[in-house]
């Protein structure tokens, strides 16, 4: 199997709905960030594109967004919608076409757009339009529970199942919160981040928050006992992201420098009552199939698009609990449902990068009860470099004397 690296990647700001981006299509944004990470990288397109989309119109929003970034036609581009997790699952799907040798060089990310997702409809003979509003944003995502909520209700479920407070969960919101600002005023992601139509910032961090704060935010659910507010739940949001997988030789024949190699995936499916607790579950079988232990790792970035996420592995891990979004999450910067995957990953390698870390893991929960990981290494420019004056050593070709 080939090797398969991670050269690097870029994302947009993320947009809350109906800010910044509220007029540009998914796939206009996404073809942007695709068209400019290629450009970096000195290259007219990759092999392939592969684009996680969740609230799209339909159809096949990769092939779209290659076309409108400008990209070469004869590149191969499809759409992948496992909600939330979609552009994680994505970079999975490119990593195993590279391994396979299909192809060197893929795309992988997302692209989406909260402020045009179109409302749907289910049609009069189908017997959910009788039961409620027959208008939805949000498909339906296990047996029996249908309704824009769905997602809501699972947190409030995941959180009582868990343990996890109020109070533990305005602590996770705030401590993302802080870290995030902090992140974005050093200026830690700015060479990732592209901005577009006008965009300075990430729009959804916000420039105080506090406990007082937390603590007067209005619940969102009716959930008996529930804790979820408008303060630990992320925004919704618009944005794209992409990261570059590349093979060693691809890497190797432009002399380029990959920022990490994968090690390694999993995508599990767990209760579809509490989806947000999939996502350590993925990450617990990729460790356990790896033969590690969450002491190994530097860095772990969890899509915490609700706080239980984070307070439950804080709870679970309390040796590590510092190495979770150390510079903050979805609480913080949003987020964009089939963006975030790449948007996790791009912080995860600048992260490994800037505090010379050496394993870190992206995951993200789903509707439905699915969670996807992806366990990515560090790569030091000296031992990459070492390592093919070593094969190039090797590869000198002997003189026969006939």
């Amino acid at each position: 199997m080939n090797r398969v690296f991670l050269a690097g990647g870029l994302r947009s700001h993320i947009g809350i709905r109906n800010g910044i981006f509220k007029h540009i299509r998914p796939e206009v944004l996404g073809g942007r960030v695709a068209s400019t990470l290629c450009q970096r990288y000195g290259i007219q397109g990759p092999d392939a594109l592969i684009c996680g989309n969740a609230v799209g119109p339909g159809g096949n929003i990769g092939r779209l967004l290659l076309l409108e970034g400008g990209l070469p036609e004869r590149a191969a581009a499809f759409t992948i919608d496992l909600q939330c997790a979609s552009g994680l699952a994505a970079i999975h799907m490119a990593a195993l076409s590279i391994m396979a040798g299909e192809w060197d060089v893929v795309l992988a990310g997302g692209a989406e757009s909260a402020s045009l997702q179109p409302q749907r409809r289910y049609a009069d003979n189908d017997e959910r339009s009788s039961l409620r509003n027959p208008v939805f944003t949000a498909a339906q995502f296990r047996p029996g529970e249908f309704g824009d909520d769905a997602m809501l209700l699972g947190a409030e479920r995941a959180a009582k199942a868990a343990g996890i407070t109020r109070e533990e969960a305005d602590e996770a919101a705030l401590l993302s919160q802080e870290r995030a600002k902090k992140a974005a005023e050093e200026g830690w992601l700015k060479d990732v981040i592209l901005p577009l139509f006008g965009s300075s910032r990430d729009e959804a961090l916000r420039k105080r928050m506090s406990e007082k704060l937390l603590a007067r935010a209005p619940r969102v659910t009716d959930f008996p006992e529930g804790i979820l507010t408008a303060a630990n739940t992320c925004t919704i949001n618009d944005g794209a992201a992409f990261v570059m997988l590349a093979s060693e030789r691809w890497l190797r024949e432009r002399d380029l420098v990959p920022s990490a190699e994968i090690k390694g995936f999993s995508m599990i499916g767990a209760d579809p009552a509490v989806p947000p607790l999939s996502a350590d579950l993925a990450v617990s079988l990729l460790l356990r199939d790896k033969g590690l232990f969450y002491s190994d790792l530097d860095a772990f970035e969890y899509n915490e698009a609700f706080a239980v996420i984070s307070a439950d592995f804080r709870k679970k891990h309390r040796d590590v609990a510092d190495r979770l979004n150390r510079w903050g999450g979805a609480l913080a910067y949003g987020h964009p449902y089939g963006a975030s995957g790449a948007e996790i990953m791009i912080h995860l390698m600048k992260i490994l990068e800037r505090e010379d870390g050496n394993l870190g893991v992206a995951a993200i929960p789903a509707a439905g009860g699915v969670g996807e990981a992806v366990l990515i290494h560090h790569v030091d420019e000296r031992e990459w470099t070492e390592e093919r004056e070593r094969h190039t050593a090797f590869s000198i070709p002997l003189e026969v004397k006939l």
